[in-house]
């Protein structure tokens, strides 16, 4: 095995001193956009969290549970904040299984999972990648591969898939979301899952302490909410049922069996009326 993609952003090599968690979760799903400094991070995971790559696909199943549930609505333009490398499963794969013009725009700062993505998505019609970062909406907004994609005038589905628990206080989350919600007209969605340890499970709940403590070690430590404070942060908008829940509460699938993981998230979407 080599050690990881020979990729680079504007001539500088990515950071190989700390891990990245966008390419720790694509080797968490058997992807190979990530170095040994990723890999030797989560190795560390799976000896102090076995059986959290369960807990990783089992995220990927709600992003595909929420995007059927945002098409079946009507919606046929995502905002993919966070997206990471699209491979197999990815947004515009799953919701153009339904419709077929549905249009895609991801977003992610991790330098690798921009360049894969750009070569993965290369020649595909209606679907982009930009680099920015989620916290930023306004620069989000203003990245030519969201501009050009989607259109503001109609109803747009934006994911923030295990990616707002790395927003901290700092950064004033409230204000990201309005960010994103004050661009978009009624009928537009947001499907959000976040890190948490209000689970009613003591083995998930132990799960996600020890996981805090490992993200403290990466470029992007987490920040745990519970349901109150996820949804004040959504208060703005309309909550779909069931509301906040598990993650493997939210519209479940019988047809799509859950992996065996430890820990667990929250999960909701919510509509812009």
């Amino acid at each position: 095995m080599t050690d990881g993609p020979d990729v680079r952003e504007g001539g500088e090599p990515p950071d190989l001193q700390r891990p990245s968690i966008a390419r720790v979760y694509d080797y968490m799903l058997g992807g190979n956009h990530n170095f040994a400094v990723d890999r030797e991070f989560a190795a560390r995971m799976l000896e102090r969290l076995p059986g959290v790559a369960g807990t990783f696909a089992n995220n990927r199943a709600f992003l595909r549970r929420a995007v059927r549930y945002c098409v079946r609505a009507g919606v046929d333009q995502f905002l993919d904040l966070g997206s990471g490398i699209p491979t197999m499963g990815s947004v515009h794969e799953v919701a153009r299984a339904i419709d077929p013009d549905t249009r895609v725009a991801y977003v992610d700062n991790e330098p690798v999972a921009v360049a894969h993505s750009e070569q993965i998505l290369a020649g595909l019609d209606g679907v982009s990648i930009s680099s920015a970062d989620m916290r930023d909406p306004e620069s989000v907004w203003s990245a030519p591969g969201v501009r050009d994609v989607l259109d503001l005038e109609r109803p747009v589905a934006v994911l923030m898939v295990a990616v707002l628990h790395f927003a901290g206080p700092a950064d004033d989350p409230r204000s990201i979301l309005d960010g994103y919600r004050s661009r978009l007209v009624p009928g537009s969605l947001f499907a959000v899952s976040h890190a948490t340890t209000d689970l009613r499970d003591p083995a998930d709940r132990a799960a996600m302490e020890e996981g805090e403590r490992l993200y403290r070690e990466s470029s992007t430590p987490l920040h745990l909410r519970d349901r109150s404070q996820l949804a004040d942060l959504l208060s703005a908008l309309t909550l779909v049922d069931p509301g906040v829940v598990e993650m493997r509460d939210w519209h479940r699938d019988p047809e799509e069996p859950e992996a065996r993981g430890v820990g667990e998230a929250l999960a909701v979407v919510g509509r812009v009326d």
